[in-house]
């Protein structure tokens, strides 16, 4: 906020919900850039509405847009920018963190315990898939997915298989797989981290998680619609997969009622960048893309 005052007469909306309609359509016409989040549906039809428009850049805090039709708003005139890099390592930590939560069911343990149901150590409670030595399949093999990939390999000597529109060169041995179901059928943990969008909408369907061994894990850190939720509770209902460890949701923040009674299902809130210091950073990246905008340069992270 410091650094954006240096530069810019600032408005800040202290209520955290989405922008409504009537604030996206006011928004254009009342700022000249706008910094948007997860939730602020910048579409067509908004840009539409709005004749004579101010806004020239749309800065997003985070590195996913997909609440921002990009090509609509260039054909409108305004730029839109992301923060790609600071999110990363943040990102491939809740993945590894939702990994080993549902692999090792401590999710299902923390409530037992919590609820007064835990009567001591016995040797065949709670047993859980050991992840060192596993194979892990990686979906999307962009920064994050590599981040995940990385940790996983050095960290827990898992094998590394993945799904990506081109390959990529690594530090450590990884195996494209060029078919998706296929790659599902090779590993112990499947983790989801490629972009949100129409492209990725309802990628991991009914076809992939049947294609999944019965003893393995769907991970997903990416967007909530990159999975078909119902084909998902569909396929933990009827023991096809182990589990699912999720920081994201189709319809988000509304989390089936199906998922949340589900024990073997580790559900977060959304926490992929949630460490003040990384947050930060988004922010300052995501001011640094205004500053530039402002002072007629090159945008650092265009998209």
């Amino acid at each position: 906020m410091d650094q954006a005052r240096g530069v810019f007469d600032v408005s800040v909306r202290e209520n955290t919900a989405p922008l409504s309609r009537d604030e996206l359509i006011q928004s254009l016409s009342e700022y000249d850039v706008v910094l948007p989040t997860l939730g602020d549906a910048y579409r067509a039809d908004i840009f539409d509405a709005v004749p004579e428009k101010r806004t020239k850049l749309l800065a997003n805090f985070g590195v996913g847009y997909n609440h921002i039709d990009a090509a609509a708003a260039r054909a409108a005139g305004i730029e839109v920018t992301n923060t790609p890099g600071a999110v990363t390592d943040a990102t491939a930590d809740i993945a590894l963190t939702l990994m080993l939560m549902t692999c090792r069911r401590a999710g299902e343990g923390e409530r037992m315990l919590r609820a007064g149901q835990w009567h001591g150590w016995h040797p065949t409670q709670l047993l859980g898939l050991h992840m060192s030595g596993k194979t892990l399949g990686v979906v999307g093999m962009g920064r994050i997915g590599q981040a995940i990939a990385q940790r996983a390999h050095f960290g827990f000597g898992m094998a590394v298989k993945y799904y990506n529109r081109s390959p990529k060169e690594m530090p450590f041995p990884a195996e494209q797989v060029v078919e998706l179901a296929e790659l599902a059928a090779q590993v112990d943990v499947l983790v989801v981290a490629v972009p949100g969008g129409a492209e990725t909408h309802h990628l991991i369907n009914a076809s992939v998680l049947n294609a999944m061994q019965p003893h393995a894990h769907l991970v997903n850190i990416a967007r909530g619609d990159v999975v078909n939720e119902a084909d998902l509770i569909s396929a933990l209902s009827q023991g096809r997969i182990a589990g699912a460890g999720l920081d994201v949701y189709e319809f988000e923040p509304m989390v089936p009622q199906a998922l949340i009674d589900m024990q073997n299902v580790t559900l977060l809130p959304h926490l992929g960048t949630a460490a003040l210091e990384v947050r930060t950073a988004m922010g300052l990246m995501a001011v640094d893309n205004a500053i530039a905008f402002a002072n007629g340069q090159p945008l650092p992270n265009a998209v």
